[in-house]
């Protein structure tokens, strides 16, 4: 199979991660290109990573005839009109979460890449993660009986671009950022079905000024066939990231937490180079993890696309994915906002952005 030629949008540490993950699945594909507006940014990106072409404007990186493949990794409110573009020039797209901000961009960028032949890759990584599809794998063998419940929660210090802060740019808060990978958890998880309702609490406890948007959130769903997911997040975490699931059947259960166990304790006094994400000290006791990027599942989930391009996987995370997600995120900010379960579906129009909801629940 020759090499997917992929373009990069973006140059911050998504991006990083995509870059590298690439570099560990060198006989599938190749990063020949990124595209970044902040010149030394996009330059040192290219150099760290032996890219060999780098643009200002990602418009031109879509005219190389020799990208197959296009890695958004730019804020939330460019997802669609990148996609779109994208789509326009013949490239398939990998796209990260949220997929987009309202339902409107959903339906066009399906639209869009539907109408031009290509592929629309929704990027969650967690459906790679090796603990997590080990989990998923003896749930499927009956190793818990019915499952019940479904638990996920990310937990970390806040996001790693400032872009997120502002929720004109992202949507809204922590439940923006880290719920949309608990939502598509659960879903998937549980095998991709109904969502018959939504039940969520959200704060700012921390950060105030700061960020408009939610540091702090739960957020129940109900599935049909009765299973319930439970998705806690949160921006107010220090001392690195905290990722983990729990899973209960009517046989069984397991825990799974996606760093730990792949972590060294270790103890410094003068501290040393790197522990692991949102780590902000590396002095006294520590978890530095290896095979970081393995353990979140970047390579594995870059090589299925790549794959998918080339026709040899079905996509198990597309446009559609992302959609689901982006009407729980609605629902679960309209239940903040007023109080209530929301039942499901949840579609309402002229939404600028999901956070809104809470903040306007009159919407």
């Amino acid at each position: 199979m020759s090499k997917v030629k992929i373009g990069i949008v973006g140059s911050r540490f998504q991006a990083d991660c995509i870059a590298t993950s690439v570099k560990m699945m060198p006989e599938e594909m190749e990063v020949v290109a990124v595209a970044s507006p902040t010149p030394p940014n996009v330059i040192a990106f290219a150099r760290r990573h032996g890219i060999p072409a780098h643009y200002l404007d990602y418009r031109d990186m879509l005219r190389d005839p020799a990208i197959e493949m296009i890695s958004i990794t730019a804020p939330n409110r460019l997802h669609a009109p990148i996609t779109i573009d994208a789509a326009r020039a013949g490239k398939h797209v990998v796209c990260e979460k949220p997929l987009c901000v309202t339902l409107e961009e959903a339906d066009a960028m399906i639209d869009a890449c539907a109408k031009a032949g290509v592929l629309l890759l929704y990027a969650e990584e967690l459906f790679f993660a090796p603990k997590y599809v080990k989990a998923k794998q003896m749930a499927d063998e009956g190793a818990f009986g019915r499952v019940h419940l479904v638990k996920q929660g990310e937990k970390h210090s806040g996001p790693h671009s400032d872009w997120f802060w502002d929720v004109d740019q992202s949507g809204g808060g922590a439940l923006m950022d880290l719920g949309c990978h608990g939502i598509a958890f659960c879903w998937w998880f549980l095998g991709k079905p109904n969502v018959k309702s939504v039940y969520a609490q959200l704060s700012t406890q921390v950060h105030g000024a700061r960020t408009q948007g939610d540091d702090e959130a739960i957020t129940i769903i109900e599935f049909d066939g009765g299973a319930v997911g439970v998705v806690e997040n949160s921006w107010n975490r220090p001392g690195g990231m905290d990722d983990s699931i729990e899973v209960f059947g009517s046989k069984g259960q397991t825990y799974a937490d996606m760093l730990m166990g792949n972590a060294l304790p270790t103890y410094s006094e003068v501290g040393f180079g790197y522990a692991v994400e949102k780590a902000a000290t590396t002095k006294g006791w520590t978890y530095p993890v290896f095979e970081e990027h393995w353990n979140y599942g970047f390579p594995q989930e870059m090589r299925h696309f790549a794959r998918c391009v080339r026709g040899k996987e079905t996509p198990i995370s597309d446009g559609q994915t992302g959609r689901v997600v982006q009407e729980v995120l609605y629902a679960a900010y309209a239940s903040a906002g007023t109080g209530r379960k929301i039942a499901m579906p949840f579609r309402p129009k002229g939404i600028e952005k999901p956070i809104d909801l809470w903040k306007k629940p009159e919407l």
